[in-house]
C-alpha cells in the first residue's frame, strides 16, 4: 500500500486504469471534460502493475480497476464516481483537491 500513498502524493487526480478497460476509459474522459488532467496509471502496461493491482483490491476495490484518488483520497471505482457526478458532487471534490479551478 505504500507504493500507491506514493503514487498519488501531491496530485489532485489519480486514476489506476488498464488500457483495454472501457469503464476506465470513461472515467478518465468524465474527469477531463471537466478540465482535470488526471494521473492515469495503466497497470497493464506497467511492471509492477500486478503489484499494485493485489494492494488495490487489499485496499477493497472491486473490481481493482479504474479506481480513483482525488486529493490523495481513495474515492471508488466507477459506480462511486458516477452517482458522485449525478448528485453534482464530483466537480466540488475536483475543485477542493485543486484540480480544476472553475
Amino acid at each position: 500500500m505504500d507504493v500507491i500513498t506514493s503514487m498519488v502524493a501531491e496530485k489532485p487526480v489519480v486514476i489506476f486504469s488498464k488500457s483495454t478497460c472501457c469503464l476506465s476509459h470513461s472515467m478518465t474522459s468524465l474527469i477531463r471534460s471537466f478540465g482535470a488532467n488526471p494521473t492515469v496509471h495503466e497497470l497493464d502496461e506497467m511492471a509492477n502493475g500486478q503489484q499494485i493491482e493485489s494492494a488495490l483490491l487489499q485496499m477493497g476495490c472491486q473490481p481493482s480497476v479504474p479506481t480513483v484518488f482525488i486529493g490523495q483520497r481513495f474515492i471508488g471505482g466507477s459506480k462511486k464516481i458516477m452517482s458522485l457526478h449525478v448528485r453534482n458532487e464530483l466537480v466540488p471534490l475536483l475543485k477542493n483537491a485543486g484540480a480544476i479551478w472553475i
